[in-house]
């Protein structure tokens, strides 16, 4: 992300602080605004922190005219511009410019202890976004530094990719499909729904002209008896087979009974 110089944006206002004239260090134990004259405040009015890359500047403006009283560019914090008392949370000793290279320590206070908290807490953002920016910058080089890798292929170079259960189609193609209902198509040559004549054209006769006497057939039980005439005796050949010698009862097959 490139720095813009140029733009500067709000990281807080609070509409009511406090300076004080502070006395010299005696020692280096920390400043303590007990030592101020907290109820007799040199100036009071509006506080703004704003950001410009990666400066931060405290602006102290008149509340009414917005005409600016005193600035305190950061260049890090925690640091020398910034230093917080060492018996209270909503005192802050700050370091102001003039932009001529002179420089002073005020008291800074604010009346609640969340407006010192939201000050305290903006500051601390925007510098922790200062060293995330700087690592970042840092990798980027580091990376940009090293050799790329080359994974372009050569003239001539050639790659070869083998891949495994596929089975080719066969010859034939795809079986067909059996027709709907799961059953099987005609015989070329019949109509659908109609019967297959006997080979040969030969037809059936009719049950009236099958021999009604013809003996074998009553031996034939795999086959399917005639239907009898009314007017014939179907026991007549038993009859006759008893008036005949036993010559023509051997021929015929049939055995006489005494």
């Amino acid at each position: 992300m490139a720095e813009d110089n140029s733009y500067e944006s709000m990281l807080c206002v609070k509409p009511e602080v406090h300076v004080y004239r502070i006395p010299p260090r005696a020692t280096n134990r920390g400043y303590r605004a007990a030592d101020w004259k907290l109820d007799e405040p040199a100036w009071s009015g509006r506080m703004k922190i704003t950001a410009k890359g990666k400066m931060a500047f405290i602006k102290l403006e008149d509340k009414n005219t917005g005409e600016l009283f005193a600035q305190a560019p950061v260049e890090q914090y925690p640091g020398c511009v910034v230093e917080a008392v060492t018996d209270s949370s909503r005192y802050f000793v700050i370091r102001i410019e003039d932009g001529n290279g002179r420089h002073a320590f005020i008291g800074l206070g604010f009346a609640d202890r969340g407006d010192s908290f939201d000050f305290n807490v903006a500051l601390q953002d925007h510098f922790k976004w200062v060293k995330q920016e700087g690592e970042l910058a840092k990798l980027e080089a580091s990376q940009s530094a090293a050799p790329k890798l080359d994974l372009s292929f050569k003239e001539g170079q050639t790659i070869k990719i083998s891949i495994g259960n596929i089975k080719k189609k066969e010859a034939g193609g795809a079986k067909p499909r059996p027709m709907g209902g799961g059953l099987l198509p005609p015989p070329p040559g019949v109509k659908a729904g109609g019967v297959i004549p006997p080979p040969g054209g030969q037809q059936t006769a009719p049950a009236e002209q099958t021999n009604a006497g013809d003996h074998s057939t009553l031996l034939d039980f795999g086959s399917p008896v005639p239907a009898a005439q009314p007017s014939s005796d179907m026991w007549g050949d038993f009859t006759s087979a008893g008036s005949n010698s036993s010559k023509d009862a051997v021929t015929s097959g049939w055995v006489q009974f005494s």
